[in-house]
C-alpha cells in the first residue's frame, strides 16, 4: 500500500524529446538480441545491432545475438584475456555472450544460465547473490536481477562505443518480457536495465513483439493476408517460458481505443471517452494471454539430460558437476538432432578430471529415437482438444525452479484454445458460431529458440489442425476459404525467430510515435470485487475489454473503509464472462469465476493513525505493463490509497500465492470474541481482576473450545486485544510474563493469515529491546515470542534478533569458558531455537552456529542441552525450509558432515533421528539432496534404532510433514487452517 505514487517510467519515457533511434531489446533466457530504427532515414527500416563480444579467447567478433550467458573468469583466464575489449569499463572478473556460453560448458559452476526464469522464481529472494546455483566455492555470486543486468550492460557498453553522439541511455529503449511475467519479475526487469545505465525503458509483451514483427515486414497490405473475425494464435516457446496470445481482427467502425482520462462508470453509461483512431478499417486485439509456464528449452535440455543419465548409468545420479556438464551439452544434442537435418546420432562425452582424465570419461549416444520419445512425445503429444493439464503431475524441479507440473504443451494449448474461444467476440458471433468454429484459430505464428525445429513446428500444426479440421468453413468466410471449401491452419511467415521479438519491439517504438499499425491490448479478463457473502454477490470491477491506459472510477457505488485495522479487497476473475460492464453487480458463479488471493493489507491516514471508517471510492487503471492498479479515494478527494498487484497472478501455475486456508478454517462469532476479549481485559486491563496464570484455562471455559482448536480468526482477534491491553504489561513481571507468553501464542507462526506481517511489525515496535520488567523469565519468555512468530521477520529483523543474542550464544559454546555456566538452561535452551528458526540469516552465521553446536555434543556440561541443539542443527540444515528460501539452505557437503557427527553421537534416538531426517530428507532436487550413499547410511541406523516408518520414509522418498512432525519442528503446534509454507 502506498499512497500516491511517483511518475512511472511510462510518464517520464513519454515526456522526453524524441531521440533519434527507437530501440529494442529482447532480453532473452537463451539468447539476447537488439535492433533499432534510425528516425532520420526516410526508410524507416528495422536494422539488427550486432553485438560485439568475446567467441574465443583472443577472437572478438560481432554477432547478430548476445548468449545469455555470464561467465566467471579464474584468476588464470583472467590473465589470459588482455585484449583491449574486456578493459572498456575497467578490468572484468567475467565475459557474458558466446564465450561465456561454450566455456560453461568444460566449467559449469563458474558460468550462470537462465537468468530470466530465477526473475520470475518467487521461491527465492531474487535480488539475493545466488547464481551460479551450486557455483564453484570461488566464484562471486549474483542476484537474477545483477545477471540479466550484465547482459545489458554488454549491449549498452557496445552501443555507446559506435554511437558516442546517441548514447543509448538517451534512446526510447523498449525492453520484452513474457506476456505472463508476474509483476515483480517486471519490476526487476526494469531495475536491472537501470543496473545497467538504462534509466527509462518501456516494457513490451514477447508475443505482441513478434506479431509486430510481421506487421513490420508486410507493412500495408498486411491487412490483404487477414480478414476481420478471423484469430491469430501468436505461439511462443522460448528458452524458460511459453507464452500463448491471442489476437483477433475487428472492423475500426464500431471500435474506440482506450481511455486516458478518469471516468465515472456505471451499468448505463457509456464506456469510452476518448479515441484512438485508426484509418485501416481493420484493427488488431490482443483478446487473451495464457498462463504463466516456466516451460521452454530449458525443461527439453532437462528432460534429455534425464534420458542421458539413465542411459549412462542406469541407477543413480551423477555428481552435481557432471550433471550440470550433461545437461549444457544435451542442449546441443536437442539442438543438433531437432534441427533440419540431424544426424543419426549425437555422442555426448563427459570429461573426467586430474589424473584420470581419460579413464574417467564418461560418453552416451543421444540418437533419434530417444529425441522422439522424449522430446516431441513428452512434450508435444498428440492429445484431445478436451484434455487439460495434469495438475498433480510429475514437473522438474532441478536448480529449484518451479517448472511447469504438466510438461505437455500441447495439453496447455488445448486448454487456452478451448477456455478463451469466446474471448474479444461480439454477441453476434457468439450466437453464430458453435464452440469448436469458435476455438479454430486462423492463422498461427511461431516465435521463441524451440520452435527453430522444423519437427516441433510440424508436430504443433499436425496437433491443432487434427483438432479442426473436420469443423466446417464458417458461413460468411471469406472467398479465398470458399475456393478451398476445407479449413487450414495458415502460417504466418516472419522474421528470424532469434530476431523477430527485438524487431517487433523496435516497430512497437515507432507504433507509440503514432507511425505503423497498433495491437489493442485489452485486458482479456474481467475483475469483480466481492460485496457480499450471503448471497455471494460482486461488482464488476474491470471488465474484459480495458485497455492499456484505460481508467475507471465507479462514483456510483461508495464504499466504507477500515483505516487501522487488516481489511481484505476478495477478488474474482473470469476468462468466461468478458461482457459485464463496470459497476454491474453479479452473482458469484464458480462455474465461471475463479476466486483470486485477495489484497490483504492495513491502510492508514497520513493526518492521523486511530482506527475510524471513512467514505471512499474505488479507482482502477489497467497499466501500460499489463499491471492493474486498484485504489480507494475519499469521497472529498483528501487522500487517496493506492494498492499495486498483477493481475495475473492468479493464472500462473507454479506458484501458490497467499490462499486463505487461514481465514477458510472458521469465522468465530463475535460473542465468542467478546467474552474472549473480557477475559483478557479482566487479566491485563485497568482494574485487574484475573490472576494471568489462569487466562488460559478460563478462556477455554469461556470460549468452550480447547486451546488446540482455537481458530485463526479468535487468536489473531485476542492479538489485537492484548495489543490493546498493553498497559497491562505493567502491572507486574508475571504479568508482562504471561502477556507476552500469549502475544507470541496467538500470532504464531508469523504468517498465514490476513496482514500477519502488520501484526509481526506492530509486535516488534512494542516489544524489541522494551521489557518493562527484567527478570529472567521475562527474558525466556521474549525469547519464545520471537521464535514463535520468526517466520513473519524480515531478513533485517532476523539478523538484529541474531546479533543481540549472538555473543551470548558464543559466550555458552566456548570451550574455556565458565560464564556459560550463568546461563540458566531454559533461557539457553530457548536461545538455540530461535537461532535454528532465524531462517533468513546468512548461510555463515548458521554454519558457525552449526560448528559451535557439533563441537558441543561431547562435552558434558552440554549435554542438557543436546535435545536444543539436535533441534537447533535439524532446523539450520533441512532440506525443506518451514519458509526461507531455497538460495539460503545450507550446502549438502556440509550437511553430509554434519550427519556423519551425528550418526555417531550418543543421543536420544527420538531426537536424534528427527534431526537426521531433516538433514537428509530427499526432495527430488539434486543440489538440494544429499548423496545416495548417505541416504543409505540414514536410514540403516533409523532401520536398526525402529524408527517410525513416517520418518523414514522422508528419507527414503519425496514426502509430507505429517501433523505431529510439523509441529515438531516448528517446535509447537501450529493453528489449525494455517500452512507451513
Amino acid at each position: 500500500m502506498n499512497q500516491e505514487k511517483s511518475e512511472s517510467p511510462l510518464d517520464q519515457a513519454l515526456e522526453r524529446p524524441s531521440s533519434r533511434f527507437v530501440v529494442g531489446i529482447d532480453l532473452g533466457t537463451t539468447n539476447s538480441a537488439v535492433a533499432y530504427v534510425d528516425t532520420l532515414s526516410s526508410s524507416r527500416k528495422v536494422e539488427t545491432f550486432q553485438v560485439e563480444q568475446l567467441v574465443d579467447w583472443s577472437l572478438v567478433e560481432r554477432r547478430d545475438t548476445l548468449p545469455s550467458f555470464h561467465y566467471q573468469l579464474t584468476s588464470m583466464e583472467k590473465g589470459t584475456v588482455q585484449h583491449k575489449w574486456i578493459q572498456k569499463e575497467g578490468v572484468k572478473n567475467y565475459v557474458v555472450g558466446v564465450l561465456a556460453r561454450d566455456r560453461g560448458l568444460q566449467m559449469p559452476g563458474r558460468q550462470i544460465a537462465s537468468a530470466k526464469s530465477w526473475l520470475c522464481h518467487p521461491g527465492v529472494d531474487r535480488t539475493a547473490p545466488m547464481l551460479p546455483w551450486n557455483g564453484d566455492e570461488d566464484v562471486e555470486l549474483l542476484s537474477p536481477v545483477a545477471a540479466s543486468a550484465s547482459y545489458l550492460q554488454q549491449i549498452r557498453t557496445d552501443w555507446n562505443a559506435q554511437h558516442r553522439n546517441d548514447l543509448l541511455e538517451d534512446q526510447d529503449v523498449v525492453i520484452t518480457l513474457p506476456a505472463s511475467f508476474d509483476e515483480v519479475a517486471r519490476e526487476l526487469t526494469i531495475e536491472a536495465a537501470k543496473i545497467a545505465g538504462l534509466p527509462r525503458v518501456l516494457l513490451l509483451e514477447e508475443p505482441q513483439a513478434a506479431f509486430y514483427a510481421w506487421l513490420q515486414r508486410h507493412g500495408d497490405n498486411w491487412s490483404s493476408k487477414i480478414k476481420i473475425g478471423q484469430s491469430i494464435l501468436v505461439c511462443d516457446i522460448g528458452g524458460g517460458t511459453t507464452d500463448l496470445t491471442l489476437i483477433r481482427v475487428k472492423s475500426s467502425k464500431n471500435n474506440e481505443g482506450p481511455r486516458n482520462t478518469v471516468a465515472d462508470v456505471s451499468p448505463d453509461k457509456g464506456k469510452k471517452l476518448d479515441h484512438d483512431i485508426q484509418s485501416e478499417q481493420q484493427r488488431l486485439h490482443r483478446v487473451a494471454v495464457g498462463q504463466h509456464l516456466i516451460l521452454g528449452g530449458d525443461n527439453l535440455d532437462l528432460a534429455l539430460a534425464k534420458g542421458a543419465e539413465s542411459k549412462m548409468l542406469g541407477k543413480g545420479q551423477l555428481p552435481s558437476r557432471d550433471w550440470d556438464a550433461l545437461r549444457l551439452h544435451c542442449r546441443v544434442a536437442k539442438e543438433t538432432l531437432l534441427g533440419n537435418q540431424p544426424p543419426a546420432e549425437y555422442v555426448v562425452t563427459l570429461s573426467g578430471t586430474g589424473s584420470k582424465l581419460l579413464s574417467q570419461s564418461r560418453s552416451v549416444t543421444i540418437d533419434r529415437k530417444m529425441v522422439q520419445e522424449l522430446l516431441l512425445d513428452g512434450f508435444f503429444p498428440m492429445v484431445d482438444l478436451q484434455d487439460r493439464p495434469k495438475a498433480n503431475a510429475s514437473g522438474f524441479q532441478e536448480f529449484g525452479l518451479p517448472y511447469a507440473q504438466d510438461a505437455a504443451i500441447t495439453r496447455h494449448l488445448a486448454s487456452f484454445l478451448w477456455d478463451h474461444r469466446l474471448a474479444g467476440r461480439d454477441e453476434s458471433e457468439q450466437s453464430s458460431l458453435t464452440d469448436i468454429e469458435a476455438a479454430r484459430p486462423n492463422f498461427i505464428l511461431f516465435n521463441g529458440g524451440v520452435l527453430e525445429s522444423d519437427q516441433i513446428r510440424k508436430r504443433i500444426l499436425s496437433q491443432i489442425e487434427s483438432w479442426f479440421e473436420s469443423t466446417p468453413l464458417p458461413k460468411n468466410g471469406s472467398s479465398d476459404e470458399a475456393e478451398n471449401q476445407r479449413w487450414s491452419l495458415q502460417e504466418l511467415q516472419g522474421n528470424r525467430l532469434d530476431l523477430a521479438v527485438a524487431h517487433g519491439a523496435a516497430y512497437f517504438g515507432l507504433v507509440r510515435r503514432g507511425e505503423g499499425i497498433r495491437i489493442d491490448a485489452s485486458l482479456a479478463r474481467t475483475y469483480y470485487l466481492q460485496v457480499s457473502d450471503e448471497p455471494p454477490k460482486a461488482i464488476c470491477l474491470v471488465p474484459g475489454d480495458t485497455q492499456a491506459g484505460d481508467r475507471i472510477r465507479l462514483a456510483e457505488h461508495p464504499f466504507e473503509l477500515m483505516l487501522g485495522q487488516p481489511v481484505q479487497f476478495p477478488l474474482w476473475v473470469s476468462s468466461i464472462r468478458l461482457t459485464d460492464r463496470s459497476g454491474a453487480i453479479v452473482e458469484i458463479d464458480t462455474d465461471q469465476m475463479k476466486p483470486m488471493p485477495p489484497i490483504r493489507t492495513v491502510l492508514e491516514s497520513s493526518k492521523h493513525r486511530r482506527a475510524e471508517v471513512v467514505p471512499v471510492v474505488i479507482e482502477a487503471e489497467l497499466t501500460e505493463i499489463g499491471t492493474l492498479n486498484l485504489s480507494c479515494r475519499m469521497q472529498d478527494n483528501t487522500e487517496r490509497w493506492k494498492l499495486d498487484f498483477d493481475v495475473r497472478s492468479a493464472m500462473e501455475t507454479d506458484r501458490v500465492a497467499h490462499s486463505g486456508e487461514g481465514e477458510l478454517s472458521g469465522i468465530v462469532a463475535q460473542g465468542t470474541l467478546e467474552v474472549a476479549f473480557e477475559v483478557l481485559r479482566r487479566a491485563f486491563g485497568p482494574t485487574p481482576s484475573l490472576d494471568p496464570k489462569e487466562v488460559v484455562r478460563t478462556l477455554v471455559e469461556a470460549t468452550q473450545l480447547p486451546r488446540n482448536e482455537w481458530p485463526p480468526s479468535l487468536l489473531r482477534g485476542m492479538w489485537s486485544q492484548l495489543i490493546e491491553l498493553e498497559e497491562g504489561r505493567r502491572t507486574s513481571a508475571h504479568h508482562e510474563a504471561r502477556w507476552l507468553n500469549l502475544v507470541g501464542y496467538f500470532l504464531r507462526p508469523g504468517y498465514g493469515y490476513a496482514a500477519d506481517d502488520w501484526r509481526v511489525a506492530t509486535t516488534w515496535r512494542k516489544v524489541q529491546g522494551k521489557l518493562r520488567h527484567r527478570s529472567v523469565t521475562n527474558a525466556s519468555e521474549a525469547i519464545i515470542l520471537w521464535r514463535r512468530i520468526a517466520g513473519g521477520f524480515t531478513a533485517g529483523q532476523q539478523q538484529a534478533l541474531y546479533q543481540e543474542i549472538a555473543p551470548r550464544l558464543k559466550s555458552l559454546f566456548t570451550q574455556d569458558s565458565r560464564s556459560s555456566v550463568g546461563v540458566p538452561t531454559n533461557e539457553a535452551m530457548e536461545l538455540l531455537r530461535l537461532a535454528g528458526s532465524l531462517e533468513l540469516l546468512p548461510a555463515t552465521e548458521r554454519g558457525q552456529l552449526a560448528k559451535w553446536i557439533l563441537s558441543s555434543f561431547s562435552r558434558k556440561k552440554m549435554a542438557p542441552l543436546t535435545s536444543a541443539m539436535l533441534w537447533t542443527l535439524g532446523r539450520i540444515g533441512s532440506r525443506v525450509p518451514m519458509y526461507g528460501p531455497l538460495h539460503q539452505l545450507m550446502q549438502p557437503s556440509q550437511v553430509e558432515s554434519w550427519m556423519e557427527t551425528l550418526l555417531t553421537l550418543d543421543a536420544p534416538s527420538s531426537e536424534r533421528a528427527f534431526a537426521l531426517m531433516q538433514l537428509a530428507r530427499k526432495t527430488g532436487d539434486r543440489y538440494r539432496d544429499v548423496s545416495d550413499p548417505c541416504r543409505t547410511k540414514v536410514l540403516a541406523w533409523m532401520e536398526k534404532n525402529n524408527i517410525g516408518e513416517s520418518t523414514q520414509s522422508l528419507v527414503r522418498e519425496v514426502g509430507e510433514l505429517t501433523s505431529e512432525q510439523k509441529s515438531t519442528m516448528l517446535g509447537e503446534a501450529i493453528p489449525f487452517g494455517l500452512q507451513i509454507r
